[in-house]
C-alpha cells in the first residue's frame, strides 16, 4: 500500500515539470533560429599504434622457477602437514582438513594444488594476463610458505 501512495507522489510531483516545456506548433516560422554552421569534415589522419611488448613462452625460465618454488613449497607444505597431523596435531585447512585422514589423500591434495596452480596460470597466460600468470604461483608460494612456518614453529 506504501508503495502505491509513493508511487502516485512520485508521478504528481513529475507533471509540473513536463508542463514547462514549449510547444513547437506554436512557434512561428520566423522565430526559429538558423541552424548552426558546420564545419567541414575533416579526414582522419592514420596514427601508428604503441609498440606491443613482446609476448613470452609460457615455460619460459620464470615461469620454471616459479613452478619449481611452487612445487618445491607445496612439498614442504605436505611433509610438514603430514608430520603435524601424526604427532596429534589439526589441518586448519578446511579443505585440506578433508583429505587429511590419509597420507595418499593429503598427497593427492597437495599435487592437485600445484596442477590447479600451473593450469590458472597457463589460462592467465593464453588470455594475455601475464601479471596475473606470476601472480598466481607468487601467492602459491607465499600461502605455502606461511603454512610450513606455522607447521614448523607449532611442532
Amino acid at each position: 500500500m506504501s508503495a502505491l501512495v509513493a508511487s502516485i507522489v512520485v508521478l504528481s510531483l513529475c507533471r509540473p515539470g513536463t508542463a514547462q516545456q514549449v510547444s513547437y506548433a506554436l512557434l512561428q516560422p520566423g522565430t526559429v533560429p538558423p541552424a548552426p554552421t558546420v564545419q567541414p569534415v575533416q579526414p582522419v589522419q592514420p596514427s601508428t599504434l604503441p609498440d606491443v611488448p613482446e609476448r613470452h613462452r609460457f615455460w619460459d625460465t620464470e615461469n620454471g622457477m616459479l613452478f619449481a618454488a611452487t612445487a618445491g613449497l607445496n612439498t614442504a607444505d605436505f611433509i610438514a602437514t603430514r608430520n603435524n597431523l601424526r604427532n596429534g596435531g589439526q589441518e586448519l585447512n578446511p579443505v585440506t582438513r578433508v583429505f587429511s585422514g590419509s597420507t595418499p589423500a593429503l598427497a593427492m591434495n597437495f599435487a592437485g594444488e600445484t596442477a590447479g596452480v600451473v593450469g590458472l596460470s597457463y589460462f592467465f597466460h593464453k588470455t594475455g594476463h601475464h601479471k596475473l600468470e606470476r601472480m598466481t604461483s607468487m601467492l602459491s608460494i607465499s600461502t605455502s610458505a606461511v603454512a610450513v612456518t606455522f607447521d614448523l614453529t607449532h611442532r
